[in-house]
């Protein structure tokens, strides 16, 4: 693939996103190479298919993750930074529902996790171990707000944040207090 920003590599991935913003159903190759202006096989040099085009839109979506993460965890007290990154993950969600479902259900093709997944939970991770020594609170933390992620987005839980804020404050407390 083309890991230039202005290269069509870039391009079609952006693209891709925007329609999955947009609410587009099915992605497809030929329709990204019309909304970028280029030929139905341009996209193939960048591509070789469906597949993996969906898995760099993912790893993309991945990497805008990582950043609202790292963003959020400049807060300067260490229970805000958690809770801010837990902020971050859920307006990610919100604003990028179709990519965040994409993002989670394997890149589209079930493969391992790649770097820009691992670089995101990295920051999370990083946070949770520099307030505990427990490994597992990094999941429970992940497994936390991945789910208020799904409730909101399901429709099963407010999308104003009041709810979210206060589980997430809570659940920071208990980091900080050495459990899970």
């Amino acid at each position: 693939m083309d890991d230039g920003q202005d290269g069509l590599g870039a391009r079609l991935v952006r693209e891709a996103i925007a329609a999955l913003d947009a609410g587009a159903g099915e992605i497809s190759l030929r329709g990204l190479a019309k909304a970028a202006g280029v030929s139905a096989m341009a996209p193939y040099r960048h591509f070789p298919d469906k597949t993996a085009l969906l898995r760099a839109v993912s790893d993309r979506g991945f990497a805008m993750l990582a950043e609202a993460l790292a963003t959020a965890d400049r807060a300067p007290d260490e229970r805000e930074a958690l809770t801010a990154q837990g902020l971050a993950y859920l307006a990610f969600a919100q604003a990028h529902p179709a990519l965040f479902r994409l993002m989670f259900s394997g890149g589209g093709d079930g493969g391992p996790p790649g770097a820009a997944k691992m670089a995101a939970y990295g920051v999370l991770a990083g946070r949770v171990a520099r307030l505990t020594p427990n490994p597992a609170a990094v999941t429970a933390c992940w497994a936390l707000v991945h789910g208020l992620a799904i409730l909101t987005l399901d429709g099963q839980s407010p999308p104003d944040g009041a709810d979210s804020r206060a589980v997430l404050a809570l659940l920071a407390e208990g980091v900080l207090q050495g459990g899970a």
